[in-house]
């Protein structure tokens, strides 16, 4: 086909140099005919909107969310204002704080749904290598807690990757198909209010007969680094505890490192 085949979407929330840096390395790595960038601002009002506004290259809709609706909330509802105008074979969802590496990072996550027609998304759980010994205690945690929770009468409980706290492609990179999204009538926005974007429509689409890849984590670092968080830590009225955003500060710190921001975010060519 000709035109884009990706549509990129992108939730702003005062995040003006992660907004600048996130966009600057799409613009880097990326072959501009081959994607549409869709960029939602969530009310932001300072320097990142205005960012937005001056990129000649991106779709931009401003978004005013009310006062009474939680951050889960206007992260997907902000989601689907973009997935409403797409009009590509493919939806790419991705975070301010998610940073492409690689000019072939898009091949990477498109491969697997060009491949097999009935996989319907591709992305991932978590996009962040824990310690071995981090991986073991979590391990065993789990085990113990398959054998346990069931004799208290608790089912699955809070194990992670069962019941209702099943892995789901997380909107810091997940890349749909478009047609059985749309033809099942699926949203990110949750009746649930707590529930996460994307989490129910994941777990559709696979009812429906889909399938969803998760990528190994260590494959697509590779290509994509996650700051995790980042603008819950650089916005502490949303509601994250201090230690928490001291912790993610340093990991934000050495993300911003590696990827040589600075240089960057210094290089306003990347905006054209």
């Amino acid at each position: 086909m000709t035109g884009p085949v990706v549509s990129i979407l992108v939730v702003n929330y005062k995040t003006p140099d992660l907004t600048r840096l996130c966009l600057r390395l799409i613009r880097r790595h990326t072959d501009p005919a081959r994607i549409r960038v869709i960029a939602v601002d969530n009310g932001s009002g300072d320097d990142s909107l205005d960012y937005l506004r001056g990129l000649g290259w991106i779709e931009l809709i401003e978004r005013t969310p009310p006062a009474t609706e939680t951050v889960a909330q206007a992260h997907a509802r902000a989601l689907d204002m973009a997935f409403d105008r797409v009009d590509t074979p493919y939806a790419l969802a991705i975070h301010t704080d998610t940073f492409v590496r690689r000019p072939d990072w898009l091949d990477v996550l498109l491969a697997p749904v060009v491949r097999d027609d009935r996989i319907a998304g591709v992305g991932s759980w978590k996009l962040e290598v824990r310690p071995w010994a981090k991986r073991a205690a979590k391990a065993v945690e789990r085990q113990v807690q398959r054998v346990v929770f069931p004799l208290i009468g608790r089912g699955h409980g809070k194990i992670e990757g069962l019941g209702a706290n099943h892995y789901y492609l997380r909107s810091h990179c997940a890349l749909y198909r478009v047609a059985p999204v749309r033809d099942l009538g699926l949203r990110f926005e949750d009746a649930d209010p707590a529930v996460a974007p994307g989490k129910r429509l994941h777990r559709t689409l696979e009812d429906a007969g889909w399938s969803m890849i998760f990528l190994p984590t260590e494959q697509l670092l590779r290509y994509v680094v996650h700051a995790d968080h980042a603008t819950m830590i650089l916005n502490p009225d949303l509601g994250m505890g201090e230690r928490a955003i001291r912790k993610g500060l340093r990991r934000l710190q050495r993300v911003m490192a590696d990827l040589e921001a600075e240089r960057i975010l210094a290089d306003a060519s990347l905006d054209r």
